[in-house]
């Protein structure tokens, strides 16, 4: 137990800590107990770097062409930020707090600050381009998170310089698509200390932003949205894998890990499994998942989840495209009608040509259903997605009908 805590001298936990750094800082005594160890270690980095904790403190910006570059590098990052802005505003906007995002390196990319009439400090510090690295401002929840990847609280004099003292953060990382931390959300209150749990807050948008920057990093990857519940596939919570082509894992969201019982950390540390042995189907199988509602997916660690699939493409485009010949298979095909509406010309891209009408004469249900599908397919180009859209039926349900060349079901058997 620490030997502070037990104290019956103490009023409040403010003056615990008071009394631990000093004691710290003048006579060598640890802190046990007392604060975190990221914070502590954090302390004992910024002693070899600076002279003294009550040193001057400047929130100083980079030079412009730093601050440029880190703009242009981040722009995947910025833009996932951005679409949270409305968010963050109604939510914060009655409290004392702001926010900030930094990117890996500790410089500000985007802010929310207000500057109240309390402030002195957050109007200077949350300006974009400020380095809140350790090396330059001493202890402060971004610059924990840079150099531990883990969320962390910096509350008042637990910063390292006392001129940051009136400070109270929580930041949380942001990962990209090679596990790496990519950026920092950060939470902070000047003068007026959290009165809701800010960590909280700040591990929610941190997942907002990582989830938005995951799919914006991702190129011709399979994602693969998994949760117990269909209802939170389009939450923060939703766990997202990323698939290559050649059929391997190439991320995925603390979430996704957890569900999947995959091992996290940096991708470059990581042996990635093969699609097949994380869920036990194979690409083509996971292809066929529906791109919006869910549907039920039996994990191998016995779990059966709700999911969704969406392909990426270079091009920005989320569709799937398909990678075999338009043949469709002899079985029959369920609740699929040949209407009149089914065989007038249709076009599948605006200003497309008109697809001929069928020949109706002399012709069966199932050969009239199959010259559709593939008539319709030639005319979107081998796109899925807007022929099964034209014909009105899910575009898994036309994939797992599609044949190879050599006249193998592309989905493998059943």
């Amino acid at each position: 137990m620490s030997p502070y805590a037990a104290s019956p001298f103490f009023s409040s936990r403010h003056a615990v800590v008071e009394l631990a750094r000093r004691r710290w800082f003048e006579e060598g005594v640890p802190p046990t107990g007392v604060i975190s160890e990221a914070v502590f270690q954090s302390w004992a980095r910024c002693q070899r770097t600076h002279a003294s904790p009550s040193g001057d403190v400047e929130f100083q910006p980079v030079t412009v062409s730093r601050a440029h570059l880190a703009l242009q590098r981040n722009r995947a990052l910025t833009q996932a930020w951005d679409a949270e802005i409305a968010q963050l505003q109604m939510l914060l906007g009655t409290t004392s707090c702001a926010a900030m995002l930094s990117d890996a390196s500790g410089v500000i990319i985007g802010a929310t600050c207000a500057g109240r009439p309390h402030e002195s400090l957050m109007p200077v510090a949350t300006r974009i381009g400020v380095d809140l690295s350790e090396e330059a401002v001493g202890t402060t929840a971004p610059g924990v998170v840079i150099r531990t990847g883990r969320s962390v609280n910096v509350q008042g004099v637990e910063h390292f310089f006392e001129g940051v003292r009136q400070m109270h953060c929580a930041a949380a990382p942001i990962r990209d698509v090679r596990g790496r931390v990519a950026g920092v959300f950060d939470i902070s209150s000047e003068s007026i200390p959290f009165q809701f749990d800010a960590a909280a807050v700040a591990s929610h948008f941190a997942s907002a932003i990582e989830n938005r920057l995951l799919v914006a990093q991702s190129d011709d990857h399979l994602v693969i949205r998994v949760q117990v519940s269909p209802t939170l596939l389009d939450s923060v919570t939703v766990g997202l894998i990323g698939v290559d082509r050649s059929g391997r894992v190439a991320w995925f969201n603390d979430v996704g890990a957890r569900i999947l019982g995959l091992s996290s950390g940096p991708v470059p540390d990581l042996v990635m499994p093969l699609a097949e042995h994380a869920f036990a189907l194979s690409l083509d199988r996971l292809a066929s998942l529906p791109s919006s509602g869910a549907a039920p997916l039996p994990l191998p660690n016995g779990l059966t989840v709700w999911a969704r699939a969406d392909m990426t493409a270079r091009d920005g485009r989320r569709e799937l495209h398909a990678a075999v010949p338009p043949v469709v298979t002899e079985e029959v095909m369920p609740a699929m009608q040949v209407s009149a509406a089914a065989v007038e010309p249709v076009a599948c891209q605006e200003g497309g040509a008109l697809a001929a009408p069928l020949d109706l004469a002399d012709r069966s249900l199932r050969d009239l259903n199959d010259e559709l599908i593939q008539q319709v397919l030639r005319e979107c180009g081998g796109n899925l997605s807007a022929a099964a859209r034209r014909l009105k039926v899910s575009r898994g349900w036309i994939y797992r009908r599609l044949k190879d060349v050599a006249g193998h079901g592309p989905l493998g058997p059943h």
